[in-house]
């Protein structure tokens, strides 16, 4: 059985599409997973680790506004970090994750192991996720979660489009 990066891969290349990843929790677990693939460079550009809230405004156009409105870990947020790398990248599709990886930095109203994965391109979304373990079963399965909502998404689309839908569906 091939693995969750090899089939995102091969759903890419058999599209024709491009990919650019934005990374906060997941600190470039995400772009290293993709990049194990013999042949990624095909069809992933590369990615941005906006770990800090600074590196969020300078490297994805994150605006402080919205930073200070909803927060790092938020819906507006993941969807920026998506819009900002995938404009940047010129990719076909880009995939932005934001979360609360632990064991510290949660809240009752976002306790640790929330995620939000945004998509940008021919499908433009956001799915709240909350994961439960610690830090590294956190970060993996947020991976796990983006490269497979991803993989649907592209294998459902044939060509790329400028048409995009917002989604605001949380994940448990």
């Amino acid at each position: 059985m091939r693995s969750q990066p090899d089939r995102l891969v091969t759903a890419l290349t058999n599209r024709g599409h491009t990919l650019s990843v934005a990374e906060s929790c997941t600190g470039g677990l995400l772009g290293g997973c993709l990049s194990s693939v013999p042949g990624a460079s095909a069809v992933f550009w590369g990615g941005v680790i906006s770990y800090d809230d600074a590196a969020k405004r300078s490297l994805l156009g994150v605006s402080g506004a919205t930073l200070a409105r909803h927060g790092a870990v938020s819906r507006e947020v993941a969807l920026a970090m998506a819009r900002g790398v995938r404009e940047h990248a010129r990719t076909t599709w880009s995939v932005a994750v934001t979360g609360i990886a632990g064991p510290t930095g949660g809240s009752p109203e976002k306790p640790v192991g929330t995620v939000w994965i945004a998509l940008d391109g021919p499908v433009a979304a956001a799915r709240r996720y909350q994961f439960a373990g610690g830090r590294r079963e956190v970060r993996q399965a947020a991976v796990e979660a983006a490269m497979e909502w991803l993989e649907s998404c592209v294998s459902s689309t044939e060509e790329p489009s400028n048409g995009s839908s917002a989604d605001d569906e949380a994940v448990e």
